[in-house]
């Protein structure tokens, strides 16, 4: 069962599972989003780049790391809103068949009302890889 505002300690901290990012993921998320840029999408291309092959576009780890959020099962059936995002930085990329986790700590809690109130947590997304 999901957690309630009073459940949430404040630095608590959850791990999620693993999720490995597939070439399938990539190209689905560029489909979905409209975003083709080369450094995604075109392996000769991005062997020239920065990284020396194709890496997973930023926006897709967030997308994956709110699902693995979700899996967590700490707010699955009490959430109201996903409020926002306060400071999202991408340090490293991700590569076909890298595997993330994300980690999440209960930074702070706002009520706001005698029935809700508002959870912050900070969240970092973690890889591992076989092939770096």
């Amino acid at each position: 069962m999901s957690l309630y505002f009073e459940d949430f300690a404040l630095d608590s901290v959850s791990t999620s599972r693993g999720r490995t990012v597939t070439e399938t993921d990539i190209v689905n998320f560029a489909g979905l989003s409209g975003d083709f840029v080369e450094l995604h999408m075109n392996e000769p291309y991005a062997a020239n780049g920065p990284f020396g092959r194709c890496i997973a576009h930023g926006a897709l780890i967030f997308s994956i790391s709110t699902g693995l959020s979700v899996q967590l099962n700490q707010i699955q059936e009490t959430v109201i809103a996903f409020y926002g995002v306060d400071k999202l930085r991408f340090t490293r990329p991700v590569f076909i068949g890298d595997t993330i986790h994300i980690v999440k700590k209960v930074v702070g809690k706002e009520q706001k009302g005698v029935d809700r109130g508002v959870v912050t947590f900070e969240t970092n997304v973690l890889t591992s890889s076989t092939n770096r």
